[in-house]
């Protein structure tokens, strides 16, 4: 992700830095919310990635790709979050704001397929607490920010067969919970030690 301190052929490191702003600045800010449920929050974790990957370019350090390098920094920020107030569950979280899991104004069009949709979407989104952590974070980045699976391994620092593996897999225990309720049809995966 990150090289040597030379400036590629693709502008310098402020206009290449700039850029990336510009086109990921958005989503990035959806993964947060989507993540901690906080927009307030969230706007101060996107401003702080910004600000960190600005400092490290500064310090000169060439980026290869921005886009994972953006989220690598702004999911080791919400770590960061999450352990600080560990004592707060997400759902006190979505009560104090008032926010629902799945309520995007575009999906509420005035038709019967998109009324289904946002509902099903509904229903997925909460579903996804129930999935292991290696399956729900593939799967929000996959599906929620619209990484692709090179992208996304590496972000998450797996082979990119890894990743696609997991895509598959959580697709399927995510299926298996909206057929069946709370419990997969399929066997829960264990996690090796």
């Amino acid at each position: 992700m990150a090289g040597s301190q030379t400036t590629s052929a693709g502008g310098s490191h402020e206009e290449r830095f700039l850029h990336a702003f510009e086109e990921y600045s958005d989503a990035l800010f959806r993964h947060a919310c989507l993540r901690i449920s906080d927009r307030e929050r969230a706007i101060d974790l996107v401003h702080d990635t910004f600000t960190k990957v600005w400092m490290y370019v500064k310090n000169g350090h060439e980026i290869d790709s921005y886009r994972p390098f953006l989220y690598k920094v702004l999911n080791n920020l919400i770590i960061d979050a999450y352990r600080k107030q560990r004592e707060q569950s997400l759902d006190s979280l979505l009560a104090q704001e008032g926010v629902t899991e799945g309520s995007f104004p575009e999906l509420t069009e005035d038709s019967s397929e998109a009324l289904a949709a946002t509902i099903d979407g509904k229903k997925a989104v909460s579903l996804l607490a129930l999935l292991p952590d290696a399956y729900r974070e593939i799967l929000v980045l996959r599906f929620v920010d619209g990484l692709g699976p090179k992208e996304i391994s590496e972000l998450v620092e797996e082979s990119e067969n890894v990743v696609s593996v997991r895509i598959h897999r959580g697709l399927k225990l995510l299926r298996d919970l909206m057929e069946g309720g709370d419990e997969p049809k399929s066997k829960m995966p264990r996690r090796k030690k």
